[in-house]
């Protein structure tokens, strides 16, 4: 989901909820401590330089059990972050929440609330690396089902068959 995205949402909505991946809710006392622009430098292991931003936000959770964060409140806090930090609305958002080690997400929205949604590593240098591509998988059950008569009926000048 992009920044401008959530501050589309945020202006209809009554609560900010946040689902995890494995469907429990982050409890709804929680802060968004930091909203931000983190720019990761790298080279892959091909040898090419990239760069990737996100915006990021930190989802944090105290003893302050009364604490609700308004959806206006969140998007003051969003539009503060843009203007202060110069942030590009069309970023994606990257989600920070401790579970047992702080925990990345992606961030979708399903009409209802936000749902945390996993991220995966790759490598994007698979040609480099040697990674063989994957073979398209067959069911042997499954050629004996085909025509035999395309690949088996002679054409009248071929020896084949």
């Amino acid at each position: 989901m992009k920044l401008s995205e959530i501050k589309h949402i945020l202006t209809d909505l009554d609560a900010v909820i946040f689902q995890l991946p494995n469907k429990s809710f982050v409890p709804e006392h929680f802060h968004v401590t930091e909203v931000g622009v983190i720019t990761k430098n790298f080279i892959d292991c091909g040898g090419t330089v990239r760069e990737e931003k996100v915006v990021n936000f930190q989802l944090w959770e105290a003893g302050d059990y009364d604490h609700r964060l308004a959806p206006t409140k969140l998007k003051n806090i969003i539009e503060l972050s843009e203007h202060t930090l110069n942030i590009d609305p069309e970023l994606e958002i990257e989600v920070e929440y401790q579970s047992d080690t702080i925990g990345k997400y992606g961030l979708e929205y399903n009409g209802i609330y936000f749902q945390l949604t996993s991220k995966l590593t790759a490598c994007l240098a698979q040609d480099a690396c040697g990674i063989p591509v994957e073979k398209q998988k067959v069911k042997l059950s499954e050629i004996g089902n085909q025509s035999s008569a395309a690949c088996c009926t002679p054409s009248p000048n071929s020896k084949c068959c």
